[in-house]
């Protein structure tokens, strides 16, 4: 399988990886979760090429992840908002986030604590069955064909 055609694979993790799976454009989801919206500010953040920011963001907005706002007309300047469907990336980037801090987190613990403005407590992202809300861990799934 080549990388310019994992997005017509008939599998959602090949999918999703043609559109998030570059460690650039993980990064930059990262920063923008956490508040990032322009470009230098993702270039000072990161310090890798222009090059490389524009053409991760040029992808991101292409596939209605992010959208482009300006915020300046002389010069046309932009930020990056999370659109919609870029939201719904937040609980893999948390599952990220989680499964970091438990391997490589070290004696010092993780590096940011999270906490869940509706009850103000920290938390560490679980995953849970739609249905029942119980804890879903690898061993409690099975996978079937949906065809």
């Amino acid at each position: 399988m080549r990388w310019a055609e994992l997005a017509g694979e008939d599998c959602s993790v090949a999918r999703t990886v043609a559109v998030i799976g570059d460690r650039w454009t993980l990064m930059i989801l990262r920063d923008c979760f956490l508040g990032v919206r322009r470009f230098e500010d993702f270039e000072r953040r990161l310090g890798i090429s222009r090059s490389i920011i524009a053409d991760r963001l040029k992808t991101l907005v292409d596939e209605g992840v992010l959208r482009k706002e300006a915020y300046q007309d002389r010069p046309v300047r932009h930020e990056y908002r999370l659109t919609d469907k870029g939201l719904g990336l937040h609980a893999v980037m948390m599952a990220i986030v989680r499964w970091g801090d438990v391997h490589y987190a070290g004696d010092a613990g993780p590096p940011m604590i999270h906490r869940h403005k509706t009850c103000g407590c920290d938390f560490h992202p679980v995953l849970a069955c739609s249905e029942c809300g119980e804890a879903v861990g690898p061993r409690d799934v099975e996978v079937r064909a949906s065809r």
